[in-house]
């Protein structure tokens, strides 16, 4: 059960990273692109780690829970 649980976690991660880095990138990709990479890196790990603690996680856990329950009343 542990495992499954951990693997639902990492989904979840991923299903909010993988968008959020892609559109971080398409935003500020060109005026980030002349700075050096430990900076970018920092700017981007500032951002987007409490985008995804304080926002996206728990955006995600709300709409799963609201999918959860519509197919909980549909059986």
């Amino acid at each position: 059960m542990i495992s499954k649980m951990k693997l639902i976690a990492s989904l979840k991660i991923w299903i909010v990273i993988y968008p959020s880095i892609n559109l971080f990138h398409y935003i500020f990709g060109e005026q980030l692109s002349i700075l050096p990479l430990y900076i970018r890196t920092f700017l981007l790990t500032i951002t987007l780690v409490p985008w995804m603690v304080f926002v996206g996680l728990p955006l995600a856990d709300n709409i799963l829970r609201l999918l959860q329950r519509k197919s909980n009343r549909n059986r």
